[in-house]
């Protein structure tokens, strides 16, 4: 029998610090909840055992403060990541990843993912505000799109984009239903319902706004 992976404990948190070797990407930390302290130590033993560091859903505040005992950590706004990178390797990616947002609105969700999968190193095009309501905008961008290897699309209202996408293309389509939009889309359930009932067979949806799981399911399919 294997031994068990390993570990290290923290107290207020355990650090999987055999993921890297396990999955192929390390541990990533989801920031709202945690003090700015545990996040600095969750940060700084990553750091120590080689792993490359991702935190998400981090705010500008912390990341000023994690940012004067980490050098090197960079952050997007925009997408609310902070992340410092270890050597990059060259990964065995088979293309470029493109990903799609309906709607300006949905713009910080399609960043998540964008720079979760950049942070792994992989090829990402962005093709933004192309939604349904005007859907020639998409039409030009096609040459694009038809080159991925995986798309991730990102919308809300309604979410008929993902279906829209995977009907044109041969790849597979990561949809990611976000909170934009109002009263009767009670907060993206309306986009997430839309998604989960695609005609286009090839579309795999993941929570409301989790940008950074449609990045890392991306990922994981473009290697």
């Amino acid at each position: 029998m294997e031994p068990g992976p390993s570990y290290c404990d923290l107290g207020f948190a355990k650090i999987d610090t055999d993921r890297q070797r396990r999955r192929g990407i390390p541990e990533v930390v989801y920031c709202p909840g945690k003090t700015r302290v545990q996040l600095l130590r969750i940060s700084r033993e990553l750091i120590r055992n080689k792993q490359g560091l991702l935190l998400t859903r981090l705010d500008k505040q912390t990341f000023a403060y994690l940012k004067k005992y980490i050098p090197g950590l960079k952050y997007s706004l925009l997408a609310r990541i902070g992340y410092q990178q270890q050597k990059k390797k060259k990964l065995p990616v088979r293309g470029r990843v493109v990903v799609i947002s309906a709607g300006t609105s949905d713009m910080s969700v399609a960043e998540e993912a964008s720079v979760t999968l950049e942070v792994l190193g992989h090829s990402v095009e962005r093709i933004y505000d192309v939604g349904v309501a005007g859907v020639h905008r998409l039409m030009s961008h096609m040459e694009i799109i038809r080159k991925a290897q995986v798309i991730v699309v990102v919308a809300g209202m309604e979410g008929a984009l993902a279906s829209l996408v995977s009907g044109l293309v041969a790849c597979p389509v990561v949809a990611v239903p976000t909170s934009c939009g109002y009263g009767a889309s009670f907060g993206g359930l309306s986009a997430l319902l839309t998604m989960l009932n695609s005609c286009s067979p090839g579309v795999a949806v993941v929570n409301i706004d989790n940008g950074f799981g449609a990045g890392y399911l991306a990922a994981l399919i473009n290697k």
